[in-house]
């Protein structure tokens, strides 16, 4: 895996997911297609920023969590792109770059539910085809509850 953007992200999400997150991220390399982790740990304070905007800041709303509320916070979450060979960066679930037949963003999808993350495009309440979470059949208010480790993780 070259991409030190994502390597530098998949570092700071939960200790028991890093490992399986950079395997997921060969796994899909050597279907042909790169993606980037664009979000991995938020904070509280990142994700109170996230949410007061389009609320109290400019710009369109982007989350409907408040710090504390999100599985970012916690290091349970990713967001990705797709990554072009020239480094340009997309969020189009159409392509089929490696021209396979299949979209690449739905291959993405395939592979990280194979390892049982759950997709953020399957949410009911709000859609967010970038997301994935792995949350061990925790709920939120749970993992809330969850003793955290010296880093500040929940200890599941």
């Amino acid at each position: 895996m070259s991409d030190k953007v994502s390597i530098s992200r998949i570092a700071k999400i939960h200790p028991k997911l890093r490992s399986e997150c950079a395997s997921i991220l060969l796994e899909i390399q050597s279907k042909g297609i790169n993606i980037r982790i664009t979000q991995g740990l938020r904070t509280i304070e990142e994700q109170n920023n996230l949410y007061s905007q389009g609320r109290t800041k400019p710009g369109n709303i982007v989350t409907k969590a408040k710090g504390g509320d999100s599985m970012h916070n916690y290091g349970l979450a990713i967001d990705f792109c797709l990554l072009h060979s020239d480094g340009s960066i997309s969020w189009s679930m159409t392509e089929d770059v490696d021209k396979d037949g299949k979209k690449d963003w739905m291959e993405v999808v395939a592979v990280f539910k194979s390892h049982g993350w759950t997709w953020g495009g399957d949410f009911k309440s709000i859609i967010d085809t970038p997301h994935f979470e792995k949350t061990f059949n925790h709920k939120l208010a749970e993992i809330k509850l969850l003793k955290k480790d010296l880093e500040g993780y929940p200890i599941i």
